[in-house]
């Protein structure tokens, strides 16, 4: 049976947003998201590297796949599942290069200019992926959470 409660929790599990690449609305998407993750199971040292994770994700949308328009759509999808939170990002610009989609940071190799921002958002959650669309890209990052009481810790990337 539908109810109202349960329409209401079901709405409190995702929220959705959707916004131009201008870099000014960066500040309203980090505000959104760190709303999103309060009082959940999570440290604050990790629900804040999770919005700085997103953060870097649309920062790489606007300057690569939009190549710097602020006038294209991104949009923003977050749901709270029974053991992890999901976000996705959606784009429809100029697809990354699948190469530098999958590769990794040798432990003694020198980080070069622009290749922190993947490793940042990489350890900020559990599982990053890439979805490579018709028009554009969806990037699904997971994070798992456990029961009140206990916080994440670690992370076993996959993508």
């Amino acid at each position: 049976m539908l109810t109202l409660a349960s329409v209401m929790r079901s709405e409190m599990k995702k929220r959705k947003l959707e916004f131009s690449s201008h870099p000014g609305n960066l500040a309203l998407m980090r505000n959104f998201v760190r709303h999103f993750l309060d009082n959940m199971p999570i440290s604050e040292r990790d629900r804040t590297l999770m919005v700085l994770g997103v953060d870097e994700a649309c920062t790489n949308i606007i300057r690569h796949a939009y190549e710097l328009r602020d006038d294209k759509l991104i949009a923003l999808s977050l749901e709270i599942r029974d053991d992890c939170v999901r976000m996705r990002l959606r784009d429809y610009g100029m697809q990354p290069p699948v190469e530098a989609l999958h590769r990794r940071r040798r432990r003694d190799e020198v980080i070069r200019p622009g290749g922190l921002g993947l490793m940042m958002i990489r350890s900020a959650f559990d599982q990053v992926d890439y979805i490579l669309r018709r028009r554009g890209t969806e990037l699904v990052l997971t994070k798992k959470i456990v029961s009140a009481g206990k916080e994440t810790r670690g992370n076993g990337n996959s993508g």
